[in-house]
């Protein structure tokens, strides 16, 4: 007889801490498959301090294959998921496509950024829910001081200078604390600048900090915060954000070129394709964790809306806590439907919170005692180690570290702007320049139909094929311009001994150019504002259970335990300037090709002779080169007899640099952040 075949989407809290349980009372018995982007567990709530240098980015990653030694690891994304035919459909990171078989399915997503309709936030800010997020802010506040100790302009470098921080929940308090210890480190002593100031502000709707713990610890908070110099403006929020500040609701303009989106996430898109009975975006279970209807689908985690039993009519907040403790008893009913053991509802008991402020400060509540100071702080370090799964003595010995030297102030630049746009289905992985993010309807995102239910991690030579074919058969305008400042690419073809560039005259108009579709991003495109972007906010500290919806820039809390789950916020810097126009190193004139001399002269055309002026736009040019091939697709320039051109002189070679990595789509501003209904 063959084992039963389990699968887990997702290995967050909840994932991890199922398959880790499933793989200790399995005991071989069952086939336990993980499906998930990457190959380590991400421990959430030490983030900030990823992104304020204190720890390395791989103390915060637990690798999965080292500690789930009887788990089978699948590295890819579920696109779509067929109840019926009880299979998961996924894309690998190469672009390959794969299935999985399963007896038991437990979806445990996590979830994404969550968006709110924001002139310009999708744009010019960024998220702080995966590690790339961290490493890019990290990159950047680091950047933005060195080009403003370099900087001649007041105005500029004072702009450079400013961090701007919206949510003051868990993760925007740790965030602004961590930051701003961070930056003043940078500065202190270094003669060349003795100048800067930087500043960090810290936005929110709420009236006060962290408004979910109680009054005392939040007013600890708001004053370590204001000592260290952080500017905390609440009932204040981003009214609109562009490339050099933000307005904010209180009518004034801030000049910055950081924006860190802190306000809650929402859950992940694949949720929603399932189609089944959600609450609020998430998908609904019994207290078993089951899906009515579906005995053989379980969920849990940020993706599970759970019936809160010691809250009658309530559901459980999308926690770290909830999403760990939900994954032990995930397993256990999963163990209990193939026959193994006895089912178990799903009850807690809040145990409390911790927030770290860096340094020797944090606020903590563990089991109901309010703590404050270095005493909290320890407190607060003391549990991050016990509830890490791995990197115990790794994590300790940098904190150890970082007591005792001074920080690595550098910019590696492995991570840039584009590379981690706030809208987008996969916030764990770094986007790869020029791809394109498109999805079948049963893929996670609703993308474009007719993608086959296929993912859309295509490799780059595969995503190209499929761009430029689809650009074939569109028609273009007359003379389509090259995009430019888009990152990554292909060398551009049309040099000496290659082939016609594509989108030049005599060839097929370009990928991403008018006339071919359009390169999107993930899910959806940049900046597209659609339902239930607005609904979810974050909730809760690690140890905290509550709930707490708001409008843009509240303080939609993040857990800062084990579980800041993914409940957590977010944002970044504004996307930085893209390189000049080419998007590559200066060019000269175009030197004359010796290799395309113009056709010779037909019976009754004008003979060849020296370069003049035409004295209208349509007489033909001696000067100009020939006309490409026959049968050039639209958007080509069109010949005149004797093979002479009539329009205008085509644009020069088109590289893959330049293509425009996504482009914007509808916008739905459909109101649903009220009712918090998908």
């Amino acid at each position: 007889m063959s084992r039963p075949r389990i699968v887990i989407v997702g290995a967050g809290f909840a994932g991890y801490r199922t398959a880790r349980e499933l793989s200790r009372t399995a005991r071989g018995k069952a086939e336990i498959t993980l499906l998930n982007p990457t190959d380590h567990f991400l421990y959430l709530p030490l983030l900030p301090q990823v992104a304020a240098g204190v720890l390395e980015p791989r103390r915060v990653t637990v690798s999965l294959s080292g500690t789930l030694p009887r788990v089978r690891l699948v590295l890819g994304e579920a696109g779509h998921v067929d109840l019926d035919g009880r299979t998961v459909h996924y894309t690998d990171p190469e672009g390959g496509a794969g299935t999985l078989e399963y007896d038991r399915l437990v979806v445990a997503a996590g979830s994404v950024n969550k968006l709110l309709p924001v002139p310009g936030v999708a744009e010019h800010a960024h998220g702080f829910r995966g590690l790339p997020e961290a490493l890019y802010l990290r990159d950047h506040v680091t950047r933005q001081l060195e080009l403003a100790a370099s900087c001649e302009d007041p105005a500029t470098r004072a702009a450079r200078c400013t961090f701007v921080v919206v949510g003051a929940g868990y993760t925007g308090t740790e965030v602004a604390a961590h930051g701003q210890l961070f930056t003043d480190a940078q500065v202190r002593k270094h003669p060349l600048r003795e100048s800067l100031r930087p500043r960090w502000l810290l936005l929110d709707v709420a009236p006060r900090v962290l408004p979910e713990l109680g009054e005392r610890l939040s007013r600890t908070a708001d004053r370590v915060l204001r000592q260290r110099g952080v500017d905390v403006r609440m009932g204040t929020s981003v009214k609109e954000a562009t490339h050099g500040g933000v307005l904010l609701t209180d009518g004034e303009y801030v000049e910055t070129r950081t924006l860190v989106w802190c306000v809650g996430v929402r859950p992940d898109p694949l949720v929603a394709s399932l189609e089944l009975p959600m609450e609020r975006g998430r998908l609904l279970v019994d207290p078993h964790l089951q899906v009515p209807g579906r005995p053989e689908v379980f969920a849990c985690g940020d993706a599970a809306a759970v019936p809160d039993l010691e809250k009658p009519g309530e559901y459980t907040p999308m926690t770290a806590q909830h999403a760990w403790r939900q994954g032990k008893v995930c397993a256990r009913n999963v163990a209990a439907s193939l026959g193994a053991g006895e089912r178990q509802a799903y009850r807690h008991r809040d145990l409390g919170f911790v927030v770290d402020l860096g340094g020797a400060k944090a606020a903590a509540n563990p089991l109901g005692f309010a703590m404050s100071g270095p005493l909290a702080g320890a407190v607060t370090r003391g549990y991050h180690l016990a509830a890490m799964p791995g990197n115990r003595v790794r994590v300790a010995a940098d904190w150890l570290l970082d007591a005792m030297l001074p920080r690595q102030a550098v910019q590696l630049g492995l991570v840039r702007s584009w590379s981690v746009p706030l809208d987008t289905d996969s916030p764990e992985l770094p986007r790869v320049p020029g791809e394109g993010r498109e999805r079948g309807p049963g893929n996670r995102g609703g993308g474009k139909p007719g993608n086959g239910g296929q993912g859309d991690d295509r490799t780059e030579a595969t995503r190209r094929r499929a761009v430029s074919e689809s650009a074939k058969n569109q028609p273009g305008p007359e003379s389509p311009e090259p995009a430019r400042n888009q990152p990554g690419g292909e060398p551009a073809r049309n040099q000496p001994g290659g082939e016609p560039a594509k989108n030049q005259p005599g060839g097929e108009p370009g990928k991403g150019q008018p006339g071919g579709q359009p390169v999107r991003s993930r899910g959806r495109a940049l900046g597209a504002v659609v339902e239930g972007d607005a609904e979810w906010s974050g909730v809760a500290g690690p140890f905290l259970d509550a709930e707490t919806p708001g409008p843009a820039g509240s303080a939609e809390i993040e857990p800062s335990g084990p579980g800041e789950t993914v409940t957590g916020d977010e944002g970044s810097s504004p996307a930085e300037p893209h390189s000049g126009p080419g998007g590559g190193p200066n060019r000269g004139p175009a030197e004359p090709r010796a290799d395309r001399e113009p056709p010779g002269p037909e019976a009754g055309s004008e003979p060849p002779g020296p370069v003049r002026r035409p004295d209208t736009a349509a007489e033909p040019r001696a000067d100009r080169e020939p006309p490409g091939p026959a049968g050039a697709g639209p958007g080509t320039e069109q010949s005149g007899p004797a093979g002479h051109r009539t329009g205008p002189e085509p644009p020069g070679p088109v590289r893959s640099s330049d293509l425009p990595s996504g482009s914007p789509g509808p916008t739905d501003l459909s109101d649903q952040s009220d009712r918090g209904e998908r």
